[in-house]
Order: structure tokens, then sequence, then C-alpha cells
């Protein structure tokens, strides 16, 4: 699991069989304490792909900034480029979760119903209800700070 935010705009694609690819990159960073008790950070970054009927809707959700917490696996692959094998990894993600702030950038983006019940076939209707039930029956959840036990 990871959880950071994302560092760009995701990118949808489709494979040449029509099926959805996103992809993104997120930054995750640990905060420590050092031998001498100065704090630091190292932020890291992770390539994220994910697969299917999911992606398309979340490409519309996701922008730079977002939090998220990404769950899924590791999938290596090697590459030639200049005449020298490269290697590149990346998160196969099986299920993402909307962290709370940094979710939308203004107003317009604040009804999810639509896109998430597009997504899963179902019909989208009104109020707050109707779009935790549009995000529950697409696979996602909004976290909010409030949610978190710490």
């Amino acid at each position: 699991m990871l959880f950071g935010n994302l560092g760009a705009e995701p990118e949808l694609r489709s494979t040449a069989a029509g099926a959805h690819v996103l992809s993104f990159r997120v930054a995750t960073t640990e905060v420590y304490f050092d031998k001498n008790q100065q704090k630091q950070e190292r932020t890291e970054w992770h390539q994220v792909a994910m697969f299917g009927a999911r992606a398309e809707p979340l490409a519309r959700l996701l922008h730079k900034g977002s939090r998220v917490l990404v769950e899924g696996r590791l999938h290596t692959s090697s590459y030639d480029k200049d005449g020298s094998k490269r290697y590149k990894t990346e998160v196969i993600a099986t299920d993402l979760i909307l962290g709370g702030a940094g979710v939308a950038r203004d107003a317009s983006e604040l009804s999810l119903a639509a896109p998430l019940a597009a997504a899963s076939g179902a019909a989208a209707s009104g109020a707050a209800a109707s779009r935790a039930g549009a995000r529950s029956r697409a696979g996602l959840s909004l976290v909010e700070d409030d949610d978190v036990p710490f």
C-alpha cells in the first residue's frame, strides 16, 4: 500500500483491444530523525498503472496534488534503450481510495455521482447520499481527515 500525492496530471490511454489504462506518479514522503535528532524528509516516487473500467472515471477525478491510497502489486519489465537493457518497476493498482484534501480543484468537480455512476452502470440521482452510493458501486471511497484516527 502507498499513501501519497499525485505528482502530475494522470494520463489515460487505451490499449489496442480498447481497454483503458490510467498511469500516474505518486510521491510518498517518509519523515524521520537523524542521529543528531534533526528532522529529515525523504520523498520516493512510484509509477502506478490502473487497468479496467475504473480508469476512465478516475482520470476525471484525479489531478496533480490529489491524495490517494493505492493498493496493488509490483511489476518489473525490461526494455532496451541505446543498446543497454533497462528495467522499469511499477505498481499495478488493484484498489484506490481517494484522500480527503486535494481531491477536487474547483466546485464543478465536487459532484462525483455522474462519472462514477456511469462507470458502474447505475443511474445518478442527486445529493450526498447518491454520491456516496455511486462511489461505493464504482469501488471507490472518499476518506476525509475526520476519518483518520490519529
